[in-house]
């Protein structure tokens, strides 16, 4: 999921003109916004990436302590 945010983050600022680093930050930050709350991740099973966050919150009683990261 990480390569497939990296390829569409690449795109962007591959094809967008940035007037500074200001500009830069601010889009990468929108992006990341979108990415996460407005595009449905196929390898979540079709849901938002914040929605799988919430929910495995939600589902864990030590919230995110004990995860580890694959």
């Amino acid at each position: 999921m990480i390569e497939r945010f990296d390829r569409r983050i690449g795109v962007i600022s591959a094809t967008a003109h940035f007037d500074s680093a200001e500009h830069l930050a601010d889009t990468s930050k929108r992006y990341v916004q979108v990415h996460n709350q407005h595009i449905p991740q196929k390898p979540l099973g079709h849901i938002l990436s914040l929605q799988a966050m919430k929910n495995c919150y939600k589902n864990s009683q030590t919230g995110f302590k004990n995860m580890s990261i694959i």
